[in-house]
């Protein structure tokens, strides 16, 4: 073989290489948008259910209102931000304050027996694990796409078409511990 065809070879092999990569990491960038269409919507369900459940637990625990302002004002915020580490944190909040939320049935047995709300609770349940699946998936599809842009050769081909590391869902650090609930009077 010639010098020639050598070079040739390489170079054929180079940009084969390079096709590869590129569309590897296009795939990982994709996934971690689809993984964080699927968190949008479970928030999103969660969003539309939090309405519901606060007009229930207001008709039978009206002087609840603080918790019931914070919860709405939770999800406002949590709707309106996008990055995922930010959200994550407003989230977690919303969860805990929820969390509080349907505890109130223990102090109001009415609430309790209230066909509505035990259906929404359940909902709420639902939407809670499909939500936790949900990070789990984006979180795994955050690593793969962030471990692809920084993996050598790979490097090389994420730097020169602009492909970048992506943000973990992560809870704030305080809310990794259970809420402490507290419904005395």
């Amino acid at each position: 073989m010639t010098a020639a065809v050598v070079a040739l070879l390489l170079a054929a092999a180079l940009v084969a290489w390079g096709v590869f990569a590129f569309n590897r990491l296009v795939r990982l960038r994709n996934q971690v948008k689809t993984a964080w269409a699927d968190i949008d919507v479970q928030l999103q369900r969660r969003h539309d259910l939090v309405p519901q459940l606060v007009a229930a637990v207001r008709g039978y625990a009206g002087h609840e209102s603080t918790l019931l302002e914070a919860v709405t004002a939770l999800r406002a915020q949590a709707m309106a931000v996008a990055s995922p580490a930010k959200l994550g944190a407003l989230e977690q909040a919303l969860e805990q304050a929820v969390g509080r939320l349907l505890l109130l049935r223990e102090a109001y047995p009415d609430l309790k027996a209230n066909q509505n709300f035990a259906q929404l609770q359940r909902e709420l349940v639902e939407v809670e694990e499909q939500l936790q699946y949900a990070r789990r998936f984006y979180n795994g599809a955050v690593r793969d796409l962030n471990d692809g842009v920084q993996r050598v050769p790979d490097l090389v081909v994420a730097r020169a078409f602009g492909f970048g590391d992506a943000e973990f869902f992560q809870a704030a650090e305080g809310g990794r511990a259970a809420p402490a609930v507290e419904l005395s009077r």
